[in-house]
């Protein structure tokens, strides 16, 4: 019993010591990002390379606000994220709700082709959905970044869909023989259940609008509507070599994604953990 306890110790301490390793591997770039924010211009190319900077220079983030409409790209950004989040979660959960719960003719079909436009690559539809925004007079605007979020994504349906079909259906009928509509059991039943996989979407949504860069390439021109990821690519054409001012403006770039993450890390992995097991 002893060895046994004392091989299942070392194998505990190997086992943290791994993980130790890997997260300060992991963690590596976003300290150097931060400590190269903070240093002078002569210190970012030293050889060995410093990670505490001698002197700490504050005034890199006042020079690259100055430098740089820097909030005007975060507002834009911040503009994009919340309403796309927001079409992403009601349309996505909608249509979940009709593929899981609802009858209807075709409901198979459509679902599994659904299903086919995951496999799809974005540049196969790049320039017919840039025709239609065109022709809507969208072009110039951010219209396109986050109306396309009103109509569903395919992988959070499926993922929606898979955690509606686990509820049991008792719940939905002793609703129904309440009085509740359709709308009603999917809003107040059925919404608040499925918690963990809308936070999961939530982050993946948030995420994936903030840091899209392809769709503002390629629909905005007018620096007044650009997103930080576009704002960032224009700072480092218009002013290359300032690497400390460019470290500082990625460094809030990333500082509300890293907010977002371990605010709702708890529902993101519960979520995570669901799907696998139910799905």
């Amino acid at each position: 019993m002893k060895s046994q306890r004392r091989s299942q110790q070392i194998g505990n301490i190997l086992h943290h010591a791994f993980l130790i390793c890997f997260s300060l591997i992991a963690l590596f770039p976003v300290v150097w990002l931060i400590s190269t924010s903070l240093k002078p211009d002569d210190q970012i190319f030293l050889f060995p390379p410093t990670l505490i900077p001698r002197p700490i220079k504050w005034d890199n983030y006042s020079r690259m606000v100055s430098y740089l409409p820097f909030f005007r790209f975060m507002g834009n950004t911040a503009y994009v994220t919340v309403l796309g989040v927001i079409g992403n979660l009601l349309s996505s959960s909608m249509a979940a709700y009709a593929f899981a719960r609802l009858e209807w003719k075709g409901k198979e079909l459509l679902f599994g082709a659904l299903l086919g436009t995951i496999m799809l690559p974005s540049q196969v539809t790049m320039i017919p959905v840039y025709m239609i925004f065109n022709k809507l007079g969208w072009i110039n605007t951010l219209k396109p970044l986050w109306v396309p979020a009103f109509f569903g994504n395919a992988f959070y349906v499926f993922l929606l869909r898979q955690f509606f079909m686990t509820i049991p259906v008792e719940l939905e009928e002793a609703a129904k023989m309440d009085g509740c509509s359709f709308f009603r059991v999917f809003w107040q039943i059925l919404l608040p259940v499925v918690k963990p996989a809308l936070a999961t979407i939530a982050i993946f949504s948030f995420i994936a609008h903030w840091n899209n860069f392809m769709g503002p390439l390629i629909y905005v021109n007018d620096v007044d509507i650009m997103t930080i990821s576009i704002g960032l690519r224009l700072f480092q054409e218009t002013y290359t070599g300032e690497w400390s001012l460019m470290m500082a403006a990625s460094t809030l770039a990333t500082l509300p994604i890293i907010i977002v993450f371990f605010t709702f890390q708890k529902q993101f992995i519960e979520g995570i953990v669901m799907t696998g097991m139910k799905g």
